[in-house]
């Protein structure tokens, strides 16, 4: 079965915490949808006027203490996987049901697990537009450090939950160098940070809707906080100078908000252990709401 894709307005806002930190390297990650939840999520998504916001709680992860790794090109894959197995059940059944699926992370490596959802559920995989200081396209293979959390944009493409046709990413400015030629390869549309300064966000964005909703079917946002400068989002464990802005980081939730097609967002690697008075989990509610319709005027 087939959903409609056009999602012009929200009445109903599923929220589910996936405390994942198995796929990156600094501990504390998993706290992350704490963080945003004390940010008061729920209050700001109720004064949008949203009829129904329920959350789901947290899916139990088991902590990486109580789990062997014996592949040490993708360190806990097995049990990241089974995680993002029940998050994207939790995904298509919101889909399903008229729901809108807010994911909190915890770490990259979720993103398999929201994306395996939504392509389950819609019969066809989303559009994607993926927010990040990192490309997160290295393979076991390639990868340096084995953390999973450099790979889910690898692993969705190649189990088919992502269309490298109507996938961008926007804000690259840190990628391994065989991690490079996986990009070329795969034929993703990527803008760097330079590309960001040279053409300006909207002219990104313009391009990132028209590459994403090809065909006129559902985008998700996969925003990785790292994406933003590390002066607006300290707490992440992989920050990066030179990101995107407070605004520019508004606008491009902004403007997916105005196509009328998003149809689902996902904010990750928020580490409330490296913030400052828990600053990056609040920009991220923030950019929830207006990725959800809030407006200036």
């Amino acid at each position: 079965m087939k959903i409609a894709a056009s999602i012009e307005r929200t009445d109903r806002v599923d929220i589910v915490g996936v405390p994942m930190d198995l796929g990156a390297s600094r501990r504390g990650v998993d706290m992350g949808p704490f963080a945003v939840r004390y940010a008061r999520l729920q209050e700001r998504l109720r004064s949008l006027g949203i009829a129904q916001v329920i959350d789901h709680g947290n899916l139990s992860v088991p902590i990486r203490e109580s789990v062997e790794t014996p592949d040490d090109g993708a360190k806990y894959l097995s049990t990241i996987q089974e995680v993002c197995d029940r998050l994207a059940s939790i995904v298509e059944k919101s889909v399903r049901d008229g729901g809108f699926p807010v994911v909190l992370g915890g770490d990259h490596s979720i993103a398999m697990g929201t994306l395996a959802g939504l392509t389950r559920a819609r019969g066809v995989a989303p559009g994607v537009v993926w927010i990040d200081a990192h490309s997160d396209i290295n393979s076991p293979a390639t990868s340096p450090s084995g953390n999973v959390h450099g790979m889910p944009l690898w692993f969705a493409l190649e189990n088919g939950f992502a269309d490298v046709a109507r996938t961008v990413q926007i804000g690259l400015r840190d990628v391994d160098e065989i991690e490079k030629k996986n990009l070329r390869d795969s034929g993703v549309k990527a803008f760097s940070m330079t590309d960001v300064d040279k053409l300006g966000m909207p002219l990104v964005m313009e391009e990132a809707l028209r590459i994403a909703g090809a065909g006129g079917e559902a985008i998700h946002v996969s925003f990785d906080m790292d994406g933003i400068d590390p002066s607006e989002a300290p707490g992440t464990g992989t920050p990066v100078k030179g990101g995107l802005s407070y605004r520019e980081a508004h606008l491009a939730m902004e403007m997916l908000a105005e196509s009328g097609q998003l149809g689902s967002i996902e904010m990750v690697e928020i580490n409330p252990i490296l913030d400052h008075r828990n600053q990056t989990a609040a920009l991220a509610v923030g950019l929830v709401c207006s990725g959800l319709g809030k407006s200036i005027l």
